[in-house]
Parts: structure tokens; C-alpha cells; sequence
């Protein structure tokens, strides 16, 4: 009996110390007959654009100003270019986010096109041949970056752009190439890649013979595999070749090679296709094949291929372009090939080394365009990392260097007739070249087409705002210096500079000491930086974990705030919450995984991209150590005890959301707000909640937003009822806490409005958006004033 009553006592001591040692610890099981929303219907969309424009024409507040802050010393990613044959001064361009733009001076000045479509991200341009007042715009970038945004479908104007017509195609969300015929301008092809995160119908070759009224699917192989390039004859417009990819991506992977891939023919202007791939590498090992045809001599055509077929082994120690340790053989990469037959046979022209390899890094799926000389069958632009020329058929490559010719290219233009004459569209904008590429103009002066993720002010007089850009590393303002004027300010130009941090961080300044910024380089990877004279010192301070353990997973945008109760005080999320007491010196992990960490939505390398990670971190202003905290896989939690216990709170929330932002009040203790993202689901629809019990309830507070998606909420610092949300169409801002919504975009393009922030002192309001700059609007007492 004694004997049973020691096991008994061992037993429920063991049972005690369990607890005490799992006390806090949220499992990671995913929720059981959970139906996640995906792919809203593209008509559903429309009518929430035309709800917009009513509201941003309507608002009670389109008298107030916005002032455009730059950055005037960098532009942003352009995907395509077109220019009109008797008018070499003028050019069409399009942006990855930023519209259409039209310079008819050869780039002295440009004026938007295309400010009020449902969509500015653009996939394609093309002008009629005969005609060159007829462009058409293929709306949403077809290269799937992770902050790609899905289009309408296809737009016409008739008269160089001062009218747009919506031509259909709404639920491709991606078009790669638009092709005309070059006698009858009604007869157009279309590309379309189809929806960048889940499978869909509307994918493949497109043809209409009536100017864009009615439209027939010519091609078509599966809800998983699009079309992402196209070219014509130019001698047999009946004769076109396209290139299917199998593209469809997730949130926890770059898109990976599938079955399907290839180059297709047809002779008959669409009816039948014939696929066309002797002589190219094991297909199912390929990626994106970019194509084009020598008009000088049809028979040759050109394939660049993204080939992902085992190459060498790596080096000891070797890495990829994000740092990460290289396992297993490197991908062949770039390859070109090329037939002198129409596509019946095809050989590989170009070299086998690390030049090539390395072309597209671990992304050669973002590049695939390939351009020929119109009048040299052998002169050969390919685009990458670099832009890259070859004069001998693609047997070596000369990289184009200038300054001011950004990295990161998608679309090149030559002209028929003087091929020294060059356009290139790349991730820094627009570049002309008038000798063959030797020299290049450039256009960050004129051109706003900045793709901001967030931004961050710090508390100088005045203040500066900054930035992560796109491919551009992190960029800081002084948003203005004020002259006396009478009694009210007078704002100069912004002054814009690098500042510490990489192209996907999150940013956070002391609010005591402007001059210490937290930051990351890539997924998260922390640092602190100090300004001292001119010059800032940078210091690693990413928390460290055990070897036993798994490795840190840190989303893009991995959170970094500074505690409203200490600014010695940070937290930074990985797939846990790590605190800090001391600026980054030591750190205690507060969390245990807040994320599902489902293993079968973790990628392989070289696609993997972490996922399962948080995405949002807030702690109340009015109680120390009440945190919030949401994941990229729809997970939310709270902690009202600086991270001893914490507790899920997503009853009620549409299930596995990316998290956009959580807001933890400053006016009320219990008071969250919460903003979840369905772009990865190419869901568009306005996820805006309110709880005030610590999350236990939820209320959806998003009214009459029409549509989204949602990428953040803030609070007014000055009055409690007054909430202020960005999405992708714009700004809008309500006065009675939620339950109606006023447009504040009026003056804006129809922008994605990707962060905003309400100075604490100053009361301007800062607008990030990605593909526009930054704005601010300087006075919202009139918002305050409003009854």
C-alpha cells in the first residue's frame, strides 16, 4: 500500500511539474473543418472599385490636401514599355504598382495615364500597329514577386490614353503578354498567366476578332498552368508560339517546377497548338521560358529558360543570394536556346558557367524576358539580375553597366529602326540608351514609382519618415522645414538619403533618441543602428538560439517594435516573440512557436520562403507587458503578463488570414484592433475587427470599406472615435469608431495604401503606398473638427 502510495505521490508530482513547465504553451494542431475564402469574384471587385471612386467623389473630407514627399532620388519597378512607330519621343510605360505613364519628350516630363483604374498594377502594354492612338493595358504584373498585385483584366484607349475601356479578362489577375495583329487592329491575343496563389480557369491564350467585345480561350491546358509569353510572325500572323508555365505559388514557396511547361505552336491563328520542345532540357525540371522572334528572319526564334535540372555540387559553405546555406546541387539557371527552323528543333547556344547560373539568382521566375535585334538575328538582350547583350547569337554575354541603370530587369524595347536606341524597364524604373547601351539616362527625378512596404517617423523638428522599399534597401525623408509665413507654415522639398535597413523590414526609432533605429535585412535578421555625426554604426543583435533547436523563421516584414513603457524595451518576432531590456544586448524568448508550423506548408529549398511566422506585434499604452501578437497563417494571441501565459483569441476571425496589423488602444485597456490580408488567397475582402474583452469577441467593424485588402489601421492620437485603415484602392478614415467610412483618397491615385502613420506631435498624416512614394497630408483638424 505504501509502496502504491509513493508511485501515486511520484505520479501526481511528475503531472505538477508538467504543468508548471507547459504552462503558457499553445499547441500547434491546425483547426479541424476549417474552410479557408479564396479567389473573390472578379465581378464582386468591380463593383467594389465603383463603390470607391462614388465614395472618394463624394467624401465630406475631398477638400483636404495630400502633398506628394518623393522619394525624388529613386524610382520603382516597371514591367513594360511601348512606343508608337512615326513618334520615337513618345513613350508608354507601365509599373509593377505605379500605372501607366506617357512622356511625349522623350522622358523630360511624364504624366499618369491610368490614376483612376480598379487596378495600377500593370502586366503589359501594346500598341496597335497601325494605328498608334489604340494602346492596350494588361493589368497585373505577371512576374509573382510575394507583393505582386492581381489586376482587372485588359483596357483599351483609342486615343493615346485619354479614355480607358474596360476590354474584360477580370479573373485572369495577370497578364504577361498582349499581341495585335499587325494589319487588323481587332484581332488581339492575350497571355494570362491566371492568379498568382490558387488555381483558376482563366489561365492561358486568349483571342478576340472584335476589338476586345467578346473573347475566346484558343488555349488552355490546366487550372494550374498559365501563359507567360507570346509572339507573332511577323510574316504569318497566323502563326504564334507561347510558353506555358506551371505557376501557381504558396505563401511558403517560391513557385517550383511542375509537369506542363513547354513552348506550343500554331499555324492556324489559335485553333490548334502543337507543342514544341525538341532539343529543350526535361520540362519538368523547368521554370518560366521567356520567348522571341527575329524579325529579320522568322525562322529564328529564342527561348530563355529559368532551368531548375541539377548543375554542380556547391562549395564548402556556400550561399544563396539570401544567405542561406546551399544543400543539394545548384540549379543549371539561365539557359538560351535557339531554332532556326520555326520551334521544329531547338540547341542550347548559350555557355555552361557560374555567369549563367547566377543570372536570375534564386529567382529566375521573376525575369524570363528575352528581346532580338529587329534588324540582327544574332544581336541578343537577355534580362536578369544584369542586362545582358550578345552580338554572336548567345554564345557570350556582355553585361550593360552604367550608373543609374538599376539591377532587376523586365522589359526592354528596341527600335525597328535604329537598334541603338534602347528602353529598359527595370526594378529602378525606366532607362534610355542612344548607342546600343553603352550609356543610359535615367528618370528617379520625374518618375514617382517608389514601392514603399511601411513607414516609420521618428520625433526630430522636423520630422523624417522613413522606408523599406522594394529593391531599393531603406530610404529616409525630412518631411518638411517651416518658414514664417503669416501663421501658418511654409513646407519645402523633401530631402531624401539611405538610411540603415533592408528592402523588406519593419523600422522602429526611438522615440527619445531619433538617432538609434532598429531594423532588419532580410527576414527578419535585426539590427541597431546609431547616427553619430554623419554616419550611422550598425550592430547585429538578432536573438540566438541553441544548436538543438529549430532555426529562426522571420517573415519579410518580421515585427520590431520599441515598448510605449520603456524605449529600452523590444520585441522583435520570428515564429516567437523575443523582449529585450536592454536595446538588443540580451534577450528572453516570451512565446513558444505562435504559429501552426504546419509541417507540410513549410518549402524546400531553393523555393522555401518562411511562412508560419509573426507578422504583427502591439503592447497597450496604457498596460505594460498586454501584447498582441498575429502570425502569417492566421493565428492571433494575447499576453496580459509579459509573456508567462498566452492565450488564443481568433474565435469568431475568418480562418488562416495573414495578419496585417493588431492595435492595441490607447484610449481603452480591453480595446484591440485587428486587420487580416487575403491577398495570398486572391481574396479581396475588407477584414477590419474590433474586440474590447482582450480578444475574446470579435466585432467586424469594416462597414461600408468597399472591399479590400486590408494593410493596416491606426488609431487618431487626439481623439478616441476616429480610426484611419489603408488598402489597396486607398485611405479611408471613420469618425464614430468603425461603424461608417469616409474615402480620404480624393487627390490620390487609386493607390495600394500599404502603411500610414499619425505623427504624435505633429498631427500629419504619412501615407506609404507601394508604387507611388509617400504622401502626407499636413492638416486633419478639419477630420477632428467634423461633426
Amino acid at each position: 500500500m505504501s509502496s502504491f502510495r509513493s508511485r501515486l505521490l511520484c505520479q501526481i508530482f511528475f503531472v505538477l511539474i508538467l504543468a508548471v513547465f507547459l504552462n503558457g504553451i499553445v499547441f500547434s494542431e491546425v483547426p479541424e473543418n476549417e474552410k479557408k475564402v479564396d479567389s473573390t469574384d472578379p465581378e464582386q471587385r468591380l463593383d467594389w472599385y465603383h463603390q470607391h471612386m462614388e465614395m472618394k467623389n463624394q467624401s465630406v473630407f475631398k477638400g483636404l490636401k495630400w502633398r506628394f514627399l518623393g522619394p525624388d532620388v529613386i524610382s520603382g519597378r516597371c514591367t513594360d514599355i511601348a512606343v508608337p512607330k512615326a513618334s520615337k519621343h513618345t513613350i508608354y510605360i507601365g509599373a509593377a504598382t505605379g500605372g501607366v505613364w506617357k512622356t511625349e519628350n522623350s522622358g523630360i516630363t511624364w504624366k499618369p495615364l491610368f490614376d483612376e483604374a480598379p487596378s495600377i498594377s500593370i502586366g503589359d502594354l501594346a500598341l496597335a500597329p497601325t494605328d498608334p492612338s489604340i494602346l492596350w493595358v494588361g493589368t497585373g504584373e505577371a512576374n509573382i514577386f510575394r507583393a505582386s498585385v492581381a489586376g482587372t483584366g485588359v483596357y483599351k484607349t483609342t486615343d493615346g490614353g485619354k479614355t480607358w475601356e474596360h476590354m474584360g479578362l477580370a479573373d485572369t489577375h495577370t497578364i504577361a503578354r498582349i499581341v495585335i495583329h499587325p494589319e487588323n487592329p481587332d484581332v488581339v491575343y492575350v497571355a494570362a498567366p491566371g492568379h498568382e496563389w490558387t488555381d483558376n480557369k482563366e489561365r492561358g491564350v486568349y483571342k478576340t476578332t472584335d476589338g476586345g467585345k467578346t473573347w475566346e480561350k484558343v488555349f488552355f491546358i490546366s487550372e494550374k498552368i498559365g501563359a507567360v509569353d507570346l509572339v507573332i510572325d511577323p510574316t504569318d500572323p497566323e502563326t504564334l508560339y507561347a510558353s506555358m508555365w506551371n505557376r501557381v505559388r504558396k505563401r511558403w514557396s517560391d513557385p517550383m517546377p511542375g509537369p506542363g511547361d513547354g513552348i506550343f505552336k500554331t499555324m492556324d491563328g489559335g485553333k490548334t497548338w502543337t507543342q514544341k520542345t525538341n532539343g529543350l532540357p526535361e520540362l519538368k525540371k523547368t521554370g518560366r521560358i521567356g520567348l522571341d522572334i527575329a524579325r529579320s528572319n522568322p525562322n529564328v526564334l529564342y527561348a530563355f529558360v529559368d532551368n531548375h535540372n541539377p548543375g554542380r555540387m556547391p562549395e564548402k559553405g556556400e550561399r544563396d543570394a539570401y544567405g542561406r546555406l546551399r544543400k543539394g546541387r545548384v540549379i543549371k539557371g539561365a539557359e538560351v536556346y535557339r531554332t532556326d527552323d520555326r520551334a521544329e528543333t531547338w540547341r542550347k547556344v548559350s555557355p555552361d558557367n557560374r555567369y549563367m547560373e547566377g543570372f536570375g539568382g534564386t529567382y529566375g521566375w521573376v525575369f524570363g524576358q528575352i528581346r532580338v535585334d529587329p534588324s540582327d538575328e544574332n544581336t541578343i538582350y537577355i534580362m536578369g539580375l544584369r542586362l545582358a547583350k550578345s552580338t554572336d547569337g548567345g554564345m557570350s554575354f556582355d553585361t550593360l553597366y552604367f550608373p543609374g541603370l538599376h539591377g532587376d530587369h523586365h522589359g526592354l524595347w528596341i527600335d525597328p529602326s535604329d537598334s541603338d536606341y534602347l528602353v529598359n524597364a527595370n526594378d529602378g524604373g525606366i532607362n534610355i540608351s542612344y548607342d546600343g547601351g553603352q550609356t543610359w539616362r535615367d528618370f528617379h527625378h520625374n518618375l514617382p514609382l517608389v514601392q514603399f512596404y511601411n513607414v516609420a517617423c521618428d520625433m526630430k523638428d522636423p520630422f523624417f519618415v522613413y522606408g523599406s522599399v522594394q529593391d531599393h534597401m531603406t530610404y529616409r525623408g525630412n518631411v518638411a522645414h517651416t518658414l514664417p509665413r503669416g501663421k501658418k507654415p511654409q513646407w519645402l522639398m523633401t530631402h531624401w538619403e539611405r538610411a540603415p535597413g533592408g528592402e523588406g523590414t519593419i523600422i522602429a526609432i526611438d522615440p527619445k533618441n531619433p538617432d538609434v533605429v532598429y531594423s532588419s535585412s532580410f527576414y527578419g535578421r535585426l539590427m541597431r543602428s546609431e547616427r553619430k555625426g554623419d554616419q550611422w554604426f550598425v550592430k547585429n543583435i538578432l536573438p540566438e538560439i541553441g544548436e538543438d533547436e529549430p532555426p529562426l523563421r522571420g517573415q519579410w516584414l518580421a515585427p520590431t517594435i520599441i515598448s510605449p513603457h520603456d524605449h529600452n524595451v523590444i520585441y522583435h518576432g520570428m515564429q516567437y516573440v523575443f523582449r529585450s531590456p536592454d536595446r538588443g544586448e540580451t534577450w528572453k524568448r516570451i512565446s513558444p512557436d505562435l504559429s501552426y508550423n504546419d509541417p507540410d506548408r513549410q518549402g524546400k529549398l531553393p523555393f522555401a520562403i518562411p511562412y508560419a511566422c509573426l507578422t504583427a506585434i502591439s503592447e497597450s499604452p496604457l498596460k505594460k507587458g498586454l501584447i498582441y501578437a498575429g502570425t502569417d497563417d492566421g493565428r492571433v494571441h494575447v499576453t496580459k503578463d509579459e509573456g508567462e501565459n498566452w492565450e488564443e483569441i481568433i474565435e469568431g476571425l475568418p480562418y488562416n488570414k495573414h495578419v496585417s496589423r493588431t492595435v492595441a488602444s490607447q484610449y481603452d485597456e480591453a480595446t484591440v484592433y485587428l486587420t487580416l490580408n487575403g491577398r495570398r488567397d486572391d481574396d479581396f475582402r475588407d477584414y477590419i475587427f474590433r474586440s474590447e474583452d482582450y480578444g475574446k469577441t470579435w466585432s467586424d467593424i469594416s462597414g461600408n470599406i468597399p472591399g479590400g485588402p486590408v494593410n493596416v489601421i491606426r488609431e487618431d492620437p487626439v481623439l478616441e472615435n476616429i480610426l484611419y485603415v489603408g488598402t489597396d484602392l486607398g485611405v479611408f478614415v471613420s469618425i464614430d469608431k468603425g461603424k461608417t467610412w469616409h474615402s480620404l483618397s480624393h487627390g490620390l491615385p487609386n493607390c495600394f495604401v500599404w502603411d500610414l502613420k499619425i505623427h504624435p506631435r505633429d498631427h500629419v498624416l504619412v501615407i506609404a503606398t507601394n508604387g507611388r512614394g509617400l504622401y502626407a497630408m499636413d492638416d486633419i483638424s478639419k477630420i477632428h473638427e467634423y461633426k
